[in-house]
C-alpha cells in the first residue's frame, strides 16, 4: 500500500509503499477513504512531542471500508463503513486515561496510508450524512471537545459558554456541538473573518484577542461573564478567561500552546468558587457520545481543504501556516 511515512525529525513526509496490514485476532484491517491531520501531527514532524520513533506513519483520524478482520466472530464488521476512534486502550477508569492509553499515529501506526489495522474496539458506524472527508475530520477533534464540554464541564442547555481560538478543529467542533446541545455560544480567534464564520456557524457573536481591551469588550458584548470556558492556548490570557468566568462558573482545558499562564491569581479562582479542569482526549463513552449527537442533530465538522495522501506533508504546511479554518484532510 502507499503511505505517508515520517522519516526523520524536520524531514518532509516520505511517501513510500509499504507492506499491507493483517488484522490480528480482535483487530480489523479498514481501507481508508480519508484521513485528517491534527497538530499532534506537525509537533512530532518538528521533533516537539514525547516518544518519537521513525520510521512512522502518522495520523490520528480516519474513515473507511472495513476490508478484512483477524477472527470469525467479528465478521459482520467487513465490508461496513466506519470511523477510527483515536484513543487507544483508555482503560477501566472513565474519570482519566490508565496506563496503557495512546493515541493513534504514535507509537502504533497511524491513518495517513490507504489502509490501517486497528482493533474492532476503536471502530464505530460513519455517520450516515457525513461524506468520508468530514467523517474522517470528526473522530479527534470530536472526542476532545465533547468531553471537555459535557463530562469534564458538564455544560446544560441555556448556560452561556466562551470557546477560545475557533478556527481550529476542536474549537469549531466545540462550537457546534454546545449550539446543539442548546447552549448560548461565543467565540475569540484572531480574524475578523473566522469570526464571522463561527456566527454562521451559531456563535452569538464574538471579539478578535488581538485587540486591546478585548476581554472587558467581550464581558459587555455578550452581557455578563461565562457558565463555561472552552480554552486550548493557555498563556498569558489565561487569567483573563479567570475574569470571564462567573462564580461557580467551569473553564475546560486540553492544551497550553501558548505555554504556562503567567501571572495567574489563584485567589480569584477559590474565593469565586471557579472550577479549573484538565481535559485529554476521552474514553470510549466519550465517544460514543459524541457520535450519537453527531448523528442525531446532523452535525458537520468543517473541512478548510482536501489535500492527496501524496501531499501529506504539503497539509502540514498549510496546518503550520495557521490560516486554516477547520479540519485539513487527506484523500486516502
Amino acid at each position: 500500500m502507499n503511505a505517508a511515512v515520517f522519516t526523520a525529525i524536520k524531514q518532509p513526509l516520505a511517501c513510500q509503499t509499504v507492506p499491507d496490514p493483517v488484522a490480528a485476532p480482535g483487530q480489523a484491517v479498514v481501507r481508508l477513504k480519508a484521513a485528517a491531520l491534527n497538530h499532534r501531527d506537525l509537533w512530532i514532524q518538528l521533533g516537539q512531542y514525547a516518544g518519537i520513533k521513525a520510521p512512522m506513519i502518522l495520523g490520528s483520524d480516519g474513515a473507511g471500508v472495513v476490508e478484512s478482520v483477524g477472527a470469525a466472530g467479528d465478521q459482520a464488521w467487513v465490508g461496513r463503513e466506519v470511523i477510527l476512534n483515536p484513543a487507544l486502550d483508555w482503560g477501566p477508569d472513565p474519570r482519566a486515561q490508565g496506563p496503557a492509553f495512546r493515541i493513534l499515529g504514535l507509537p502504533d501506526a497511524g491513518t495517513f496510508a490507504e489502509k490501517i489495522a486497528i482493533s474492532t474496539a476503536n471502530l464505530a458506524p460513519k455517520p450516515a450524512h457525513l461524506a468520508w472527508e468530514q467523517a474522517a475530520a470528526l473522530p479527534l477533534a470530536g472526542l476532545t471537545a465533547w468531553r471537555a464540554l459535557f463530562t469534564r464541564a458538564q455544560l446544560r442547555a441555556g448556560e452561556r459558554v466562551l470557546i477560545t481560538g475557533t478556527g481550529g478543529g476542536v474549537a469549531l467542533l466545540a462550537l457546534q456541538l454546545a449550539v446543539a446541545a442548546g447552549a448560548e455560544v461565543w467565540a475569540t480567534s484572531g480574524s475578523a473573518e473566522k469570526l464571522a464564520r463561527a456566527q454562521a456557524l451559531g456563535a452569538s457573536g464574538g471579539v478578535n484577542y488581538r485587540e486591546a481591551g478585548w476581554a472587558a469588550q467581550l464581558l459587555q458584548t455578550a452581557g455578563g461573564p461565562f457558565d463555561v470556558i472552552i480554552d486550548s492556548a493557555g498563556g498569558e490570557d489565561f487569567a483573563r478567561l479567570i475574569e470571564l468566568t462567573r462564580p461557580g462558573g467551569r473553564i475546560a482545558f486540553f492544551g497550553a500552546t501558548a505555554g504556562n499562564p503567567p501571572g495567574l491569581d489563584l485567589r480569584k479562582c477559590f474565593f469565586r468558587q471557579i472550577n479549573v479542569l484538565g481535559s485529554t482526549m476521552g474514553s470510549p463513552v466519550d465517544f460514543a457520545g459524541m457520535t450519537m449527537l453527531v448523528a442525531a442533530r446532523k452535525i458537520v465538522p468543517v473541512v478548510d481543504r482536501v489535500f492527496p495522501l501524496a501531499a501529506a506533508d504539503a497539509a502540514l504546511r498549510h496546518l503550520e501556516a495557521s490560516a486554516q479554518f477547520g479540519k485539513i484532510v487527506l484523500s486516502c
